[in-house]
């Protein structure tokens, strides 16, 4: 299925002319050796252009179309008409004559029978270039940092890979097959089955080399007599296509997004840019100066409707994929992989948003909270790693994408770094609000799961959490500027085992009241009071992990409450 979708998005792409014809794809060439007619490198130019990243400026070598990388699976193997300085120039290591040696021999095979000017300059380069003695013609690849960016040939003002007949001489090769026609699980026709699959590149964890979504190096993965590839026959076009179509959408950096060291990709059927623009927009909080946060509600709620926004491009009823893609020592894993109608899909995001709606603290400007943003309330940012659970990350973003419940690992991340750090912030508290409306807990009933303060509501735990932050209030009131507060002394304590706590606080609270005058100590007690009203006699000994979360949630919610009247006081 996914192998399918990629194969189509390939087809589409190669309609709308934003990729090459089998054999042909975009390599980065940092450089441009120019030839003369007896193959002398008269001049060596950079192919670098400046290149935004976030708030950097970045030099990145240009994408030029060029004939297809080869797989360097073992051994060495050149490139056609561009490579790395070792296969091209013969330098940068130990290895470097014999690789320069190795494409040598690959374009006289394939040069040798054409009748080209272009060719034969290819061809005396290599034969009459000397790495040692004419190392002054190549200083200036040490001046730029991506030194090792790779190279290709220029031939009269034009690049060597445009000559037509240079061009047929690859292709002919390229098209030339080796073994048995098979069935292509992929497409279904018969074809050339790929005995290694191109590599995929840009994962970030992944070989820089690139790494593979399909392979067999094992033989205790392999059956029947089979090797490497040909356990899973995919046929010679359609691992051209998916692997081209996926690197294609890993260098569109806009819209690849991380959870982890999970890579999120996603498309539209007929490759339309504008859905993926308008995901990214809703689900990562990306492309502001295209969409602010009212356009993304009006857009949302049409779609939810199955009404189409045609200013935008957007149709409810277009086939949209979400592939998540992680780094696994030489391969890479499927994390997921969801297909749905777009309006589906917004319609998932749109409720994921209104269950993590809560009252948010003034300073934060988030109109919303992006799937990043709530992955980064389980990661301990004083760690050096600051990564969340790619396990938990990825079925988090599976049940928002599909609608279904969230994973138990994602209440347990969250609960467990309120326990390390005493720290209820508004992404966590949203989580816990999310979390309960969809799987449903009576320790954490609806009652509580609400945007803001519930002061109906007599839940004990809820009731608990609210008294817990009128005590911290009251500890502030009584002695303003204390380094350590109750809250670091007994937070973890208080929502677990109330009984056990809650009688010590009972007792601060009445020493902290004396300290008042006599207008502050009627406010509190009286909040107190009425709080203790709805508790009744005795505190619960236990609390289950979702009673916590009721008691995290009253000590959110009561605590915005007291910040709020600050606010307007």
């Amino acid at each position: 299925m996914i192998l399918q979708s990629l194969t189509k998005l390939y087809d589409d792409l190669y309609l709308a002319g934003k990729l090459s014809k089998p054999g042909w794809s975009s390599q980065k060439v940092g450089f441009l050796i120019s030839l003369d007619d007896e193959g002398t490198i008269t001049q060596i130019i950079p192919n670098f252009e400046s290149v935004t990243r976030g708030k950097k400026e970045l030099m990145m070598a240009k994408e030029i179309v060029l004939p297809s990388a080869v797989n360097r699976t073992s051994g060495k193997a050149s490139n056609f008409l561009w490579d790395n300085e070792k296969y091209m120039l013969g330098l940068g290591g130990e290895d470097a004559a014999a690789c320069f040696e190795t494409a040598k021999a690959f374009h006289h095979e394939l040069l040798d029978s054409v009748d080209s000017e272009a060719a034969r300059a290819v061809l005396k380069f290599f034969e009459t270039w000397n790495a040692d003695t004419e190392i002054e013609k190549v200083k200036i690849l040490t001046e730029y940092k991506d030194a090792k960016a790779n190279l290709t040939f220029r031939y009269q003002g034009k690049l060597v890979s445009e000559d037509e007949e240079i061009r047929e001489a690859w292709q002919r090769h390229y098209d030339k097959h080796e073994g048995e026609m098979q069935q292509c699980l992929v497409t279904g026709e018969e074809d050339y089955i790929a005995k290694t699959h191109p590599k995929i590149k840009g994962i970030q964890g992944a070989q820089t080399s690139g790494a593979a979504i399909v392979s067999f190096n094992n033989e205790s993965y392999c059956s029947y007599g089979k090797e490497q590839s040909f356990n899973a026959p995919v046929g010679e076009s359609a691992a051209f296509a998916y692997t081209s179509a996926l690197n294609y959408l890993i260098s569109d950096w806009e819209n690849v997004h991380y959870l982890g060291d999970t890579c999120v990709l996603c498309w539209a059927a007929g490759a339309e840019k504008s859905y993926s623009d308008f995901f990214c927009a809703a689900l990562f909080d990306e492309h502001r100066d295209t969409y602010t946060q009212d356009d993304i509600r009006s857009i949302v709620a049409r779609l939810v409707d199955g009404k189409p926004c045609e200013e935008v491009n957007l149709k409810p009823d277009m086939q949209f994929y979400v592939l998540g893609i992680s780094p696994n020592a030489a391969r890479l894993s499927i994390r997921f992989f969801y297909r749905d109608t777009f309006g589906n899909l917004m319609k998932n995001v749109n409720d994921h948003h209104l269950r993590m709606e809560i009252v948010k603290p003034n300073k934060d400007p988030r109109e919303f909270l992006s799937l990043w943003a709530a992955m980064n309330e389980t990661v301990n940012q004083k760690s050096s790693d600051k990564k969340p659970n790619s396990v938990m990350a990825g079925a988090t973003a599976r049940a928002i994408f599909s609608g279904s419940m969230y994973p138990a690992s994602l209440i347990e991340a969250v609960m467990l770094r309120i326990r390390a750090e005493r720290e209820i912030t508004r992404g966590r508290a949203a989580i816990i609000k999310a979390y309960y409306l969809k799987n449903e807990n009576s320790g954490c009933p609806k009652e509580v799961l609400t945007v803001g303060l519930n002061e109906n509501s007599t839940n004990i735990p809820y009731t608990l959490g609210r008294l817990f932050s009128v005590l911290e209030a009251l500890q502030e009131k009584a002695n303003p500027g204390l380094n350590t507060t109750i809250k670091d002394k007994y937070y973890n304590s208080a929502s677990a085992s109330p009984a056990m706590i809650f009688p010590i606080l009972d007792n601060l609270a009445q020493k902290h009241l004396r300290k008042l005058d006599q207008g502050a100590k009627i406010y509190y007690d009286k909040q107190i009071m009425d709080l203790k009203g709805i508790l009744g006699e005795e505190y619960p000994s236990r609390l289950t992990l979702a009673e916590q979360g009721s008691f995290n949630l009253g000590y959110y919610h009561q605590t915005q409450k007291r910040y709020e009247k600050k606010e307007e006081k």
